[in-house]
Parts: C-alpha cells; structure tokens; sequence
C-alpha cells in the first residue's frame, strides 16, 4: 500500500521536511489508507474494551449502529478475538484465522503505544473476510489438521479400555460379589488395590472400573512394573527431562503417568515396585503431581490409580520389602479376585465364551465340549486360572481334529507338561482329611512358591537370569522371592 505524491506533496513532505514532521503527518495518511483498504478496523483500549470500530466491520458482524459497541469488552462483540493477548503482551499477531459463525477472517493484530512508549491499546485489522484468499496456506492448514485429527483419535482408540466388568464371566456368588464391589469402585474416586493368583482377570476388572467410572472419556495406561527393567522405571513412570542421564534424549519424555492424566493408570504387579521408588509413588498419590527424573518442576496430575498384586503385600511389609505407608494408601478399596477352583461352576459359562472367542480370532468353526469334558476341566486345579484354561482351549483348537471335544481328546492336552493336570503327580500331597489341620490360604500359597523356585533353580542349575526367564518374572522379581523365602544365600 502507498501514500499517494499528491498527498505528500499538498502536505510539503517531498524536500525540506524533517523525520519527525513526516513521521506526524504520513502516519495518520496511512492509517487512513490502511482502514480504507481492510475489510475491517477495530481499536481496543488498555482495559481490551472496544473505543473504535468502522463501518464496514460493524456491518460484516451485524451491529446496526457502531457506536453500540463502544466501551463493551472486545469478546463480547468478537467471542474469537485475541486483541486481549496483544494489550497483555504486547507483541503483535501479525497473521492469523480469526472464527466468526460459520466464517474465517484472515486478521493483523498491532499494539497501540502513545509518545512515551506506553501501551495504551491495540488495533486490529480484516486484511481478508474471505480466508479463500490464502487458498494454497488454507489448504496445508486444513490437511495438518486433519491428520493431527487422526493421529489423536488413533492415540485415543490406543488408550482406550476394551473390557467392562460384564466381561468377567460367570454367574456364582464368588464372581457376582466381586463384580458388586468392582461396580460400586467404579462410582468411588478412590486408589483401588486388586488382589489374585495370575490369570484370574486382575486387568480386566481394572479396565472395567475405568469404564464404569467418571473417568470413561480419558485414557486408560497399564503398566506392569515387573516388567520393567529396575534401572527404567523410575524414568518409565514418572518422565524425565531433557538429558536427565547419560544416554537420555535431548527432549523431554513424558511418564506413564502424564500419559494417563484425567483418566486412570493401572500398575500391574505393584508388589515388585523397587523400595527406593516406593516413597516417589507415595509422593504423587498423595498430592497429585509429579515430577520428572531431572527436573526441578512439579506438574499436576489429576490421575486415578488402580493396583493389582499376586503376592502377599502384608508379609512383604512385614519383612521390610514394601513401605507401610504406601500399602495403606493403595489399599482404599480393596478387591480380592477369586481363583478358578473356588468358582467351577462359572467354568461352562467361561468355556462357551472362550470358544467362541478363540474361534472368532482363528477364523475357524468353534468347538464343543461333552458334558464329560466339562466334569474333567471342573475338577482340575486350574494354578493358572482363566489364562491357563484358555491355553488349553486354543491348544485344542489346534491339535484335535473335529468340532466335538471329549475326554479322550482333552487328556492328552492335560497331561502336557506344565497342565493342571501334569502338577497333580501321584507324589503330591493329598487333601487334608477332616481330622487334619488346614493351613491357611497365604501360608499354602507361600509353600507352593518356595517349591517352586526351589525346583526351578536345581533344574537351572543356579543360573538365576535362566530360572526368571523359565518362571516368567524379571530378575528383581526373583531376587526379592529368594530373599523373602530365604533362598537368596543358596
């Protein structure tokens, strides 16, 4: 835009003229040409209340009469406006999109300043009331917004909780009453504890809850934290700051924690959280914020956690594994998953629905069971719950041939080595007699898994790195198993 020689020359600017003198004559010609030229001008004091607006925008936004909108604060004429940020800050906004009903404004913003550099205003301007004039910008404008669009719909499905807890089968009175307390959890902001032998569904009433809860919009992230390298989790968790260690990246990572904020975070087999770590997580629980690993700022948080454990938490605080505050914190509401054995008649109901979910995955015709294949699988012991009779169901999907299982079929299957049946050797104990004294639940647990790392250490003849991997824990898990049952000398 130009300042016409006509103009400059009835104001004797063209020779002779200081800087000053032009500065105090050309700027009002051009703010006159600049307002001409715009589809629209508006002008804000330092309060961000409108003192000025032309025509031509009065008109575009469907004010009759200008001076109606004087001295009203500029969002309530303009509920897109960001002339407020501009008075605040005091940095022009020299191109930007500017929403009103169903159109786009492209917009210039500039701070307002008197003689003495103060802020006193801002001015904006409609350099376009048609965005169609930026055409190619529009266009890539549009096509990053439609794929950061997708990219947070997919992270959304990502963290998104598949399982209600109508998906935990079974109609005995063991599964209905752990559903009532999932569903009552679910209604209660509170830190959930769900205690169970592996395989009974730990994750799928946590999931459940979260999607019964307040929190269903938000993400649901699991984490399982014996999984985790001990030396990682602390950065896995919690998040780290750029260059926090050697070997950390430049920038920022996020923890699981951040990730799950406004929704729920579920830590799997929280008996194997590392003590040090134990007094950081007692620390967000508590107040709701976190802070990352080599960082001096405190974020909050607005996180619901739900805790599952196998292992007996009670004994590991006894024996100074597990801090007695942070089991006081986590075990709010408390959830004990009953294993398989004390819920068999749930096992039909469990079966139908695992066929015909095994068949849905394989694409193949799904199977059916005897009435004597379903005696069988009622009296096993079932160590490894619902995870273990599906094993057996796939593993039978596979190897029989023919869409009826029967006895014959199963025992072979049973038999296998590491079956329910196969850990019922004709040296195991038998039940106790009605004279005999029965031991409690944790202390036969207990037992069971002496033995078992017991066995697992002869027959990997010391190597604890191979015995972790062959149970299927992580070495820190081991560790801590020898030691609370004294084995860590051996």
């Amino acid at each position: 835009m130009a300042i016409s020689r006509d103009d400059l020359d009835q104001h004797g600017l063209i020779i002779g003229v200081s800087p000053e003198r032009f500065r105090a004559v050309a700027m009002p010609l051009l703010f006159d040409h600049l307002d001409a030229q715009c589809e629209g001008t508006i002008a804000v004091n330092r309060q961000a209340r409108i003192v000025w607006i032309n025509d031509k925008y009065a008109q575009k936004v469907g004010i009759s009469d200008p001076r109606s909108a004087l001295g009203k604060e500029v969002e309530e004429v303009l509920p897109a406006s960001r002339l407020r940020e501009v008075v605040e800050s005091g940095q022009p906004s020299m191109l930007d999109l500017m929403a009103f009903g169903d159109e786009h404004f492209v917009v210039t913003r500039i701070p307002l300043r008197d003689e003495d550099g103060t802020l006193v205003g801002a001015l904006g301007f409609v350099l376009f009331d048609r965005a169609r004039h930026l055409k190619p910008l529009m266009a890539k404008y549009a096509n990053l917004q439609t794929q950061l669009l997708a990219t947070q719909h997919e992270l959304a499905k990502a963290r998104r909780a598949r399982y209600t807890i109508a998906g935990f089968i079974g109609a005995s009175a063991a599964a209905s009453e752990v559903k009532r307390q999932a569903r009552r959890a679910a209604q209660l902001d509170a830190t959930v504890l769900i205690r169970g032998e592996t395989g009974t569904g730990k994750e799928l009433l946590a999931q459940g809850i979260h999607n019964l809860s307040p929190r269903a919009n938000g993400p649901f992230v699991a984490v399982n934290v014996a999984a985790i390298p001990e030396t990682l989790v602390e950065a896995e968790l919690f998040g780290t700051a750029p260059g926090a260690f050697t070997g950390a990246e430049r920038k920022a990572r996020i923890g699981k924690f951040e990730v799950a904020n406004g929704g729920t975070l579920f830590l799997d087999e929280i008996g194997d959280l590392p003590l040090p770590l134990q007094a950081k997580l007692l620390r967000v629980l508590q107040e709701q914020e976190v802070e990352p690993l080599g960082s001096n700022q405190v974020k909050p948080l607005n996180v619901r956690v739900i805790a599952a454990t196998h292992i007996d938490l009670e004994a590991k605080v006894a024996a100074g594994q597990f801090r007695g505050d942070l089991y006081y914190r986590l075990n709010v509401l408390a959830l004990q998953v009953p294993p398989l054995r004390e819920r068999r008649e749930d096992i039909p109901a469990l079966v139908e629905f695992l066929l015909d979910d095994i068949a849905n995955r394989s694409g193949q015709a799904p199977m059916e069971l005897s009435h004597k294949a379903l005696s069988l699988l009622a009296r096993q012991p079932w160590k490894g719950n619902v995870r273990e009779l599906r094993n057996l169901l796939e593993r039978a999907q596979l190897d029989v041939d023919g869409s009826l299982l029967d006895v014959p079929q199963l025992q072979p299957l049973l038999a296998a080595p590491g079956s329910a049946a196969a850990t019922e050797t004709p040296t195991s104990p038998a039940a106790p007699g009605a004279d005999e004294p029965v031991q409690p639940l944790a202390q036969t647990l207990a037992q069971a898994e002496r033995r078992a790392l017991q066995s697992m250490l002869v027959a990997c003849k010391g190597n604890r790195r191979r015995a972790a991997m062959e149970l299927g824990i992580s070495r820190a898990s081991l560790y801590s198993k020898l030691q609370q049952h004294g084995l860590s000398q051996r």
